[in-house]
């Protein structure tokens, strides 16, 4: 079972999805245009568009910020001190290259999430890359692989190694024994995800941006502390992209070390192309009404997630002098040493707060997710949910304490099969996302606030659900 596992997980990593998601990235940004450069304005005009959302479904800034607690993690932290420590300097710049691409396509595949989005048995919105794989392409079989593979990754697995962060953080941190640590955790997760995404959005709008904002403060403090040594970093970020700097160059040096290493914490961290974030845009009302308008909600959380969140972590540990490739400090334990040299020993304490608020969130975000998963499996009943619940609190339990590296593997196995039909499905659905930006900026160009009625699209007819979006 191992060698299949790491056979799949070589193929899917090490080929079809690191070259898979850059190439979808670059085809959805000539083909939209570069809507995401050149329309940047429209994401932040999406966010502060209505904060509330209508009674089936949640604000569009609830959405972004459900959507972040589940792409800020601990790759933020840790995994943007592996790829300088692996890629040198110049991993961050291909790391921002990979997010203004990325940017296209969580644009396509949150307005396609948004387009197909349905009504449960409660009246809520429910929706994602299952819901536009089966009445988008007429393809249920795939959709109900991507629907399991999203609940096994995401759902569970994921939780567990993100509980195992936390816990290996606060012991290291504060000396609290890994198993108290897990219950702790899994018991704050019961209270908020036995209240459903509606609770898990009302969290995430207070707690992701207080601890993002938090982040950034501190890393702020150190630019300012050393503003002269700014342009300085700035020049060796780029240089060393291009090879102009190698002796800036991680463990293997050179440009594809900085290349490969920038790309895949990249993609990992904003997740754009996987299939997870529209999981969640699906649920919100937009604001404008349109399914654009959660389109370029979504694009800005790629930003924020990358360009600004692991931008800071970049800029705090070149700052500080610590990057020593081949030194074998990395991962957590380099951007805790990074935050000591610029708030003294409070910096350890400060990283492993960070990472539980990360971390916590990112788990409450992926159940959101999973939870959406049940409703096309058609499992999302009473029972259904407390099932998947109660597993995902065993899981973090069990992650805390536990490391297996077999399980683990699996999920990144899972994942990739996820990931993979996911950007078969937009690449093939790319034409339909093309026409609604076009509708989108045509309308705003014309002064119109711009509102999506079925009409407009009759050969949608069967596809969609016409009354969602019948009103003028």
């Amino acid at each position: 079972m191992d060698t299949i596992i790491d056979f799949l997980n070589t193929v899917f990593w090490g080929y079809v999805l690191i070259y898979g998601l850059l190439a979808v990235g670059i085809y959805f940004t000539i083909r939209l245009k570069l809507v995401q450069l050149l329309h940047f304005p429209e994401m932040i005009k999406a966010v502060r568009g209505s904060r509330a959302g209508d009674h089936a479904g949640i604000s569009p800034f609830q959405a972004l910020c459900t959507s972040l607690a589940s792409r800020v993690g601990t790759g933020n932290i840790a995994g943007v001190a592996v790829a300088l420590y692996l890629g040198g300097p110049g991993a961050i710049f291909w790391m921002w290259v990979v997010a203004a691409l990325g940017m296209a396509t969580a644009l396509a595949e949150s307005t396609l999430a948004q387009l197909y989005k349905v009504k449960d048995h409660n009246g809520n919105y429910r929706g994602g890359p299952a819901f536009y794989i089966a009445r988008g392409l007429g393809a249920p079989w795939a959709a109900v692989a991507f629907s399991i593979c999203l609940i096994i990754s995401f759902g569970l697995v994921f939780n567990a190694v993100q509980a195992n962060s936390i816990a290996d953080a606060v012991e290291g941190a504060f000396g609290i024994d890994k198993m108290v640590s897990g219950v702790v955790t899994a018991a704050l997760t019961g209270i908020i995800i036995f209240g459903g995404i509606s609770a898990i959005a009302r969290v995430a709008e207070v707690v992701v941006p207080f601890m993002a904002l938090g982040y950034l403060l501190v890393a702020v403090i150190a630019l300012v502390a050393n503003i002269a040594d700014v342009p300085a970093v700035i020049g060796t970020i780029v240089s060393s992209a291009f090879g102009f700097d190698q002796a800036a160059g991680g463990v293997t040096g050179g440009v594809m070390a900085a290349l490969l290493n920038g790309v895949k914490r990249g993609l990992f961290s904003n997740e754009a192309g996987m299939g997870s974030a529209p999981n969640i845009a699906a649920v919100a009302t937009p604001d404008p009404h349109h399914p654009v308008s959660q389109g370029f909600v979504q694009a800005l959380g790629v930003f924020i997630d990358t360009l600004m969140i692991c931008t800071a972590t970049a800029v705090v540990i070149l700052l500080s002098g610590q990057l020593e490739p081949g030194s074998g400090l990395t991962g957590t334990q380099l951007t805790q040493a990074a935050m000591e040299v610029h708030i003294g020993s409070f910096g350890r304490y400060f990283i492993a707060v960070a990472i539980f608020f990360f971390a916590f969130t990112s788990i409450i975000g992926n159940y959101s997710y999973a939870e959406n998963a049940l409703v096309y499996l058609k499992v999302d009943s009473t029972v259904g949910k407390t099932v998947l619940r109660v597993a995902v609190l065993l899981m973090v339990i069990w992650g805390a304490y536990e490391s297996v590296a077999t399980v683990f593997n699996a999920a990144d196995a899972s994942m990739g099969l996820m990931a993979t039909i996911n950007l078969v499905a937009i690449v093939l659905l790319s034409g339909l996302v093309s026409r609604l930006v076009k509708d989108y900026l045509a309308k705003r160009k014309r002064g119109e606030v711009p509102h999506f009625v079925a009409s407009e699209m009759p050969e949608l007819k069967g596809e969609i659900d016409e009354e969602i979006w019948s009103r003028p």
